[in-house]
């Protein structure tokens, strides 16, 4: 390691742990873990996430000096952090200390995707797929091998103390695990396209529901061998992009080995959007809910409209957050979570893609505002999806302060 990168990210560090030490990071944590906890009334937190830092790269604070991996990765976390914090913050939390993750691998499921892929932008991850169809028969199943998980511990205590060396005493390093994330639907689609399984559903459901078994007895193998080997996190930030603060995790009994039951469990069907409930409970719950009841907390959703099936995901007796998406009837919603469950509402990135209309997004904060505070229902904000904002770093800004303004007029 070169003195310059070694000075570089101890400078970092240094304006990092004085963002930390704000007084609105405890503010700020105390009220997410309220409202995950389903108290009402409060003002709704406000996050933006999932950012194209790509479209940013020039910007000086911006500007990366470290070439090895690890510490490429450091000097990522801070300069990320730091920018964010200093333009479109929202209410985003800095923690006292840089998190060294749990390194781990997997087997996987045995097969490889095959798809063709288009892209408008080389340097964003955001592309377009089309998927060929490689389990559309009995036999292409027995493909699907179980997960081995294996912890690379000899690789994450060299980060842990490589990291330690370089802050010193300017701010702790901390080992971290990993969250729980499960779509079976999302693999699914990913090894068949998506009209060849909604076909099937109605022309060969017993098909449907064996690739469905194969994919949840994976994910169960999956998350008993993150529990066995300690790497799940019972402290985590945020479960994808949303708040993870809450009084009730971990459970009851939790020392130093952290359970399924001490965490989040996130689940999501995006691409069963456009079925009944019924089939949304006969190919999706009937296999997730299992694995869900497992696990301490749940909050369910993506990008997929939830209104015609909350009534089905409320029979799960640990579920705790909702997506309400940009294409979801925000009243129908609020209506049906009452003070049940956490509203996580996902405004629309497309107003930040292009120009921005303060406007429309004032009009779409105010809309979700009235809904969830006419029903009692404890709501977040969580811009994300952002796979551009067309180089304007002023968009991120102007809409984080139109939704402050907004909230203004209804919170003190």
């Amino acid at each position: 390691m070169e003195q310059k990168e070694r000075k570089v990210l101890r400078e970092l560090a240094r304006q990092y742990r004085e963002i930390a030490e704000e007084v609105v990071n405890e503010e700020r944590r105390r009220r997410m873990a309220d409202t995950n906890d389903l108290v009402t009334g409060l003002r709704p937190t406000v996050l933006i996430d999932e950012v194209p830092w790509h479209e940013f790269s020039s910007c000086p604070e911006l500007r990366m000096v470290c070439e090895e991996p690890f510490l490429r990765e450091m000097e990522t976390f801070f300069r990320r952090r730091l920018f964010q914090w200093k333009y479109f913050q929202g209410d985003m939390v800095a923690e006292p200390f840089y998190p060294v993750d749990k390194r781990f691998s997997c087997t996987g499921l045995g097969i490889e995707v095959e798809e063709h892929i288009i892209r408008t932008d080389e340097r964003n991850n955001i592309v377009s797929h089309a998927y060929v169809d490689i389990l559309s028969r009995e036999e292409d199943l027995e493909k699907i091998k179980p997960p081995v998980v294996s912890y690379e511990k000899e690789q994450t205590e060299k980060n842990l103390a490589l990291a330690q060396e370089i802050l010193g005493e300017l701010l702790p390093a901390r080992l971290v695990g990993t969250s729980i994330y499960c779509s079976f639907w999302d693999e699914i689609a990913r090894f068949r396209g998506v009209e060849d399984v909604l076909y099937d559903m109605v022309d060969r459901p017993e098909f449907v529901h064996a690739t469905v078994k194969k994919f949840a007895d994976w994910n169960r193998s999956y998350l008993e061998q993150l529990e066995e080997l300690n790497l799940l996190e019972a402290y985590p930030s945020l479960i994808h992009c949303t708040p993870a603060y809450t009084h009730e995790l971990p459970g009851e009994g939790h020392q130093g080995k952290t359970r399924l039951k001490d965490v989040w469990f996130r689940g999501m069907a995006q691409m069963l959007s456009t079925v009944s409930p019924q089939m949304f409970e006969e190919f999706e719950l009937a296999y997730m809910r299992p694995l869900m009841e497992r696990c301490g907390l749940v909050y369910y959703g993506c990008c997929e409209p939830l209104d015609n099936r909350i009534s089905l995901l409320a029979k799960v007796p640990n579920m705790r957050k909702l997506g309400v998406s940009p294409w979801s009837n925000v009243e129908a919603c609020a209506q049906q979570i009452g003070s049940r469950f956490v509203a996580a509402r996902k405004p629309n990135p497309a107003y930040v893609a292009v120009n921005l209309d303060e406007e429309t997004v004032a009009k779409e904060i105010e809309e979700t505002v009235r809904a969830c505070r006419k029903y009692h229902c404890p709501y977040e904000f969580v811009l994300k999806d952002i796979s551009t904002v067309s180089g304007k770093l002023e968009n991120l800004v102007r809409w984080n302060r139109v939704v402050q303004e907004t909230l203004d007029q209804y919170y003190a």
